[in-house]
């Protein structure tokens, strides 16, 4: 029942915001709060009662659903060491995002009740094993992340949401074939045999499914040239949105690859592994260099993003232990920092209403907490050791130079690019010279946004300093599918 309260939970949240009367619309946030902490609280309980030594998915749930001639289409989910911390990251990032949404005022019970949707669209797709119920999930996220976008964003809103909208519907119409051909190929829909079946006389060639599954995820990840919703995403959408989506969505296409294509199709896997570590290489270039032309604090971490999920894909592309695994850490990672990158330029955007670097400076003077809760984010992102993007980023280098060395040096050069101007944003932001245009702003406001902050900022020197907390999890799933691709 665990996972069906982390999957349900949110919406009976949303419904119960939704009927509320408008007199009593301000109570909204107190429900989405309860909400979100109720499947953190579940979360929690779950990942620390996950049986390490168990092989296998856990917490299973499975039920009869429709029956529709050879398929039985099934209410199946179920968490391994793959699933479940990046549910835990989703539950974490969901409660972040209620609390920093507190301030919004504009038809507060839709918000919420969008963004209650949202989260219980995003664990249902990293807890569905079934494909369809899986595909299910994946789409329906479309809507809430519309609304928000095209509602509460700024800028050019409507454009950016549907930009988001039509990419992803895209991306989801090739995933959608390569899903019914593994499935009519095999006669079900279960996520945890077709990850077991060595599939023969597909309708169209296996690595035709392959690159049609890819492209679904890739969208989603994103990586070049798939990757140009982003920034106008982020760049328009709400803080609470730009956090769920940097921190969670992004991650539904990195699980997607490795869940669907590598363990379904390792031997098609095997002959794309060069392709995957040299697109993964080139996001991660072109991602450097287009952040150093960006004066947009929120673009700039967006290309940041698409050269972060690179790396993703060089772990991925390497198709090994220490790969594999270096990528789920870099999911982890990434959703933590980013979370608290977007957190902290939100806040100080509610504050100086704007996010031009340019126009800013010296904000460690009136903003000590959220200059402080940025440069922790900043040198997350830059794999400064003792924070968690440091031992991702060393994973995925040590896993792929055996077979790509070529892919790491020019990932490490792409790297050192984008570190150095998020250290030129940091000094020109947070330590350089005092704008006093902002001398009566202050980050002493509320008690929700120091608790982002330093949630957020206390989980990446967690994760930095003790990984064990996730790879001993993490691992035996990576095993397991290793040991599939050399089989």
């Amino acid at each position: 029942m665990e996972l069906s309260l982390l999957v349900f939970l949110p919406v009976a949240a949303a419904v119960v915001i939704l009927l509320l009367p408008r007199r009593m619309e301000q109570h909204a946030r107190w429900i989405a709060l309860g909400g979100s902490a109720a499947i953190l609280a579940i979360s929690l309980q779950m990942f620390f009662t996950f049986d390490l030594d168990a092989p296998g998915y856990q917490f299973v749930e499975r039920r009869e659903w429709v029956d529709v001639g050879a398929f039985n289409l099934q209410y199946f989910l179920g968490v391994d060491g793959l699933s479940m911390p990046l549910i835990v990251l989703t539950t974490v990032l969901t409660l972040a995002s209620v609390l920093v949404s507190f301030s919004v005022t504009l038809r507060p019970r839709a918000y919420y009740a969008c963004l209650m949707v949202l989260a219980s669209s995003v664990i249902g797709v990293f807890a569905a094993l079934d494909f369809l119920l899986f595909f299910l999930f994946w789409e329906l996220e479309l809507f809430p992340m519309y609304l928000l976008i095209s509602i509460w964003g700024s800028g050019r809103r409507e454009y950016s949401a549907m930009k988001f909208v039509l990419y992803t519907i895209a991306g989801s119409a090739f995933m959608l074939v390569g899903i019914l051909v593994l499935a009519f190929n095999a006669n079900t829909f279960d996520i945890e045999v077709l990850g077991q079946t060595d599939f023969q006389d597909t309708v169209i060639p296996l690595g035709w499914v392959f690159l049609l599954l890819f492209i679904g995820f890739a969208v989603k990840l994103p990586i070049v040239p798939l990757h140009t919703w982003l920034p106008d995403a982020h760049g328009d959408a709400p803080t609470a949105v730009s956090v769920m989506l940097a921190g969670v969505l992004l991650k539904m296409g990195g699980y997607g690859l490795i869940r669907m294509c590598i363990t379904m199709m390792p031997g098609v896997a095997e002959d794309w592994d060069t392709w995957l570590a040299a697109i993964g290489a080139i996001s991660v270039l072109y991602g450097a260099f287009i952040t150093l032309r960006q004066t947009d604090l929120k673009r700039l971490i967006a290309y940041s993003s698409v050269s972060h999920m690179g790396l993703v894909l060089l772990g991925i592309g390497a198709l090994g232990d220490t790969g594999l695994t270096g990528a789920t850490y870099q999911m982890l990672a990434h959703g933590l920092i980013t979370g608290l990158m977007f957190a902290t330029v939100g806040l100080m955007y509610e504050r100086t209403h704007t996010r031009e670097i340019a126009r800013l400076g010296g904000l460690a003077r009136q903003m000590p907490l959220i200059a402080t809760g940025m440069v922790f984010a900043g040198f997350g992102s830059l794999g400064l050791p003792a924070l968690a993007g440091f031992i991702a980023e060393a994973a995925i280098f040590l896993g792929a130079f055996q077979q790509f060395e070529w892919a790491v040096l020019a990932s490490i050069f792409g790297a050192v690019l984008s570190a150095g101007y998020v250290l030129w944003m940091l000094q020109r932001v947070v330590f350089g010279p005092v704008n006093h245009e902002w001398d009566g702003v202050t980050d002493q406001r509320h008690w929700w946004e120091h608790a982002v902050v330093i949630g957020l900022a206390a989980l990446v020197v967690l994760l930095g300093v003790y990984p064990a907390l996730m790879t001993d999890m993490i691992n035996p799933a990576i095993d397991s599918i290793v040991l599939r691709i050399e089989s």
